[in-house]
């Protein structure tokens, strides 16, 4: 496994495993096959985790923190903190205050079992409070030893600019796949002017550029893509030509939709990461194979030159789920 580098320091493998799934979000959860999953993941030398404190919540993080305590591989953690979820329910508040950003990274750093984490995201800005509070807020916990580096998520070129002002910013986390490209206009390239590594997160649609999920019913219980607006029964027929755009492309390359939507991704920059989540071993090694995969700037133009023609129908989100998005 290739390595990249995320801002100035933080080394880890070309791609990420995003864990979100292993607990909620996606169907029912299967801990022990979560377990076999990660342990996979070291032995493919994928070495970059992320997780959040809402998934679950806090399940995620403690099924890492089981890992992690019977592992001696060297790691590196990347948690959220910032959305405060309602009890049983998809609603949330955005909390980004200085003093919840402490109360909720002592309470990770005990679910994962470790004394420092490598990548503290604010994982959405909340409009009405200052990032600069904040972000001085996180500069005491790197100060204090219980975080190494500051990201944020799904924010703004202005935010971006004046938060790395106070702090220089590790990674910006944002969704970015071929069907979702508007971080291209202004956040990418400010992430590329001031040196800030950029992690794409559902790199793969939430599974649909893989041509998996081209119907509404194939979703199990408790899958919240099922109230998704790309994934509605009257978006789907529109959308699914763009996951047919990247099969062709694919077969012609000799390898899976998903292996060329990410390599598409690890083109586009070496400060780019992607995070593509899956609770399958299956999924995981093929995902873990894309490095061996290459786009010439000729097929990355064509692959996007064909896609340009075709309207992406539905929001990324449902209303509550935008809170905070490009803030």
């Amino acid at each position: 496994m290739q390595k990249r580098t995320l801002g100035a320091d933080l080394e880890v493998s070309a791609i990420g495993l995003g864990c979100m799934g292993m607990s909620e979000f996606y169907g029912p959860r299967d801990d022990e096959e979560s377990l076999n999953v990660l342990a996979r993941a070291v032995e493919l030398g994928i070495n970059f985790f992320d997780t959040a404190d809402i998934y679950g919540p806090h399940h995620n993080e403690q099924l890492i923190g089981d890992f992690l305590r019977h592992s001696s591989a060297s790691i590196k953690v990347a948690t959220k903190f910032g959305i405060v979820r309602k009890p049983n329910e998809y609603k949330r508040d955005l909390n980004n205050r200085a003093t919840y950003a402490r109360h909720c990274c002592e309470a990770s750093l005990r679910r994962l079992g470790v004394e420092q984490i490598d990548l503290y995201y604010v994982h959405r800005v909340d409009p009405h409070h200052p990032i600069e509070e904040t972000m001085e807020g996180l500069v005491e916990l790197i100060k204090e030893g219980k975080i190494a580096r500051i990201g944020l998520c799904e924010v703004s070129e202005e935010t971006l600019r004046r938060a790395h002002a106070i702090h220089p910013i590790t990674a910006v986390q944002t969704e970015y796949s071929l069907w979702t490209r508007g971080v291209e206009a202004d956040v990418l390239p400010t992430c590329q002017e001031l040196g800030i590594g950029f992690v794409p997160y559902s790199p793969l649609g939430r599974g649909f550029l893989t041509g998996r999920f081209q119907e509404d019913r194939e979703f199990e219980g408790g899958d919240f893509r099922a109230s998704l607006p790309r994934f509605a029964q009257s978006a789907i027929g529109t959308n699914r030509r763009i996951a047919d755009v990247i099969a062709d492309m694919a077969r012609e390359k000799g390898c899976t939709s998903a292996q060329l939507a990410l390599a598409w991704l690890l083109a586009k920059g070496d400060h780019i990461v992607p995070i593509p989540g899956t609770k399958r071993l299956k999924y995981l090694e093929e995902n873990a194979q894309v490095s061996a995969i290459t786009l010439s700037e000729s097929e990355s133009a064509a692959l996007e030159a064909a896609i340009e023609q075709l309207p992406v129908m539905g929001e990324r989100y449902t209303p509550e789920g935008m809170k905070g998005v490009n803030t």
